[in-house]
C-alpha cells in the first residue's frame, strides 16, 4: 500500500519504482517526499499540478537547517524533472537553490592512531540502553576497517550473510543495491567466531550481526556517537587533535589508502590492480576508486606504479565523490 495520499500520489511512487528500476534506492528520497505528499494533502488538497507556488511554499517549511533544506530541495527538484521526462508541465527547482554541502575531506588515521583509536573502542563501556555494546563495537569497528566497508553495510550486516566456515561476507545494503562478496582476513575471521558465541547469546532472534538490544540493527546516530567517543580518547593518547572532525567512512578511506600503499611496496601497478579495489569495495566506477590515488601521501603517488599520463587520461577530473 502507497504512503503518498495527496494528489501526487501516483506520481510520486512511479518516481521511486522508476529510480528504483534504475539502481538507486528508494528509500533516498521516500522519508522526504512523505512529508512532501503530507504537506500538499492539508495545504492544497486539489493541487494536481507541481507549481512554483507549492514547492516554494512547502520549502518555507524545512528550513530548520540547511541539511534538511539541502536534501527537501534535491528530491523534489528530482520530483519535476521526472513529471518533465514523462511529458507534464511542472516546475523544476533551480540547481543552485540550496547551498550545495561542502566537500568533507577524508582523513587518513596514521598507524599510532589507528592503533589508540581501537584501543579506546575496545574499552567502551555498554550503556543503559544498550548493555552489550562493549561486545558488539569492537568487532563491528574491526570489520568496517578490515574489509573496506561503508558504515551502513556492517550495522545493517545479516547473521544469515556471514559464512563462518569460509569467512566470505555477502553484503546486500550496498550503494546502487549491487552485491558483492567480501572475505575477511584470518584473524578477523578469528575474532567473528569467538564473537558468533557471544552473539547468539546477547542478540536472541535478531536476525542481525550486531544486534541492537531493541531488535533491530544500530541506528548510525549509535554508531558515530561511540565513534566519536573512542576517537577523543584515542586522540589524547597519539598526540592528535581530539577537535579534528572524524567519521566511521574514514575507516573505509584508510583501509583503501593501506591496501595501495601495499601493493606499492610489494612493486605491483596500481593501473592493473585498481580493477579488483574497484570490486571489492563495491564502487559504481572506476573514478570512485582511483580518487584513493590522489590522496596518498606526495612520495608515493611519485612512484613507477602509477603511469600518470595513461592515468590522467582516463580520469582527467577525480575529486571526491560518495565513496
Amino acid at each position: 500500500m502507497t504512503e503518498f495520499t495527496s494528489g501526487f500520489a501516483k506520481r510520486l511512487d512511479a518516481m521511486l519504482d522508476f529510480r528504483k528500476a534504475r539502481g538507486y534506492k528508494r528509500e533516498t528520497y521516500f522519508t522526504t517526499l512523505v512529508k512532501f505528499d503530507r504537506y500538499c494533502a492539508e495545504q492544497f488538497p486539489e493541487a494536481s499540478d507541481l507549481t512554483c507556488e507549492i514547492v516554494h511554499s512547502w520549502l518555507d517549511n524545512e528550513t530548520a537547517s540547511l541539511r534538511k533544506l539541502t536534501g527537501a530541495a534535491g528530491a523534489i527538484r528530482q520530483f519535476g524533472k521526472y513529471l518533465n521526462a514523462v511529458g507534464e508541465e511542472a516546475y523544476v527547482l533551480p540547481d543552485k537553490f540550496a547551498p550545495s554541502k561542502t566537500a568533507f575531506v577524508p582523513y587518513i588515521f596514521s598507524d599510532s592512531e589507528l592503533t589508540a583509536l581501537f584501543t579506546a573502542i575496545d574499552t567502551i563501556p555498554p550503556d543503559k540502553n544498550e548493555p552489550f555494546l562493549n561486545e558488539i563495537i569492537p568487532v563491528l569497528f574491526r570489520l568496517t576497517y578490515t574489509c573496506g566497508l561503508r558504515p551502513h553495510e556492517s550495522r545493517t550486516l545479516l547473521a544469515e550473510n556471514v559464512n563462518l566456515d569460509t569467512g566470505e561476507v555477502l553484503i546486500t545494503h550496498t550503494k546502487m543495491n549491487k552485491e558483492r562478496f567480501v572475505v575477511m582476513s584470518d584473524d578477523m575471521l578469528v575474532m567473528c567466531r569467538g564473537y558468533e558465541l557471544r552473539r547468539k547469546i546477547i542478540g536472541g532472534n535478531n536476525p542481525y550481526f550486531f544486534p541492537s538490544n531493541n531488535g533491530s540493527a544500530f541506528t548510525s546516530d549509535k554508531i558515530l556517537a561511540t565513534f566519536n567517543k573512542a576517537w577523543t580518547i584515542a586522540a589524547c593518547n597519539a598526540g592528535s587533535s581530539a577537535s579534528r572532525q572524524v567519521r566511521v567512512y574514514d575507516l573505509r578511506h584508510r583501509f583503501a589508502s593501506a591496501r595501495l600503499n601495499r601493493w606499492l611496496d610489494e612493486g605491483e601497478n596500481l593501473m592493473v590492480m585498481l580493477p579488483y579495489l574497484r570490486a571489492y569495495m563495491g564502487h559504481a566506477t572506476m573514478t570512485e576508486t582511483a580518487y584513493y590515488i590522489h590522496i596518498l601521501p606526495e612520495n608515493l603517488v611519485k612512484s613507477s606504479a602509477i603511469d600518470w599520463g595513461v592515468f590522467n587520461a582516463m580520469f582527467p577530473d577525480v575529486q571526491e565523490v560518495a565513496l
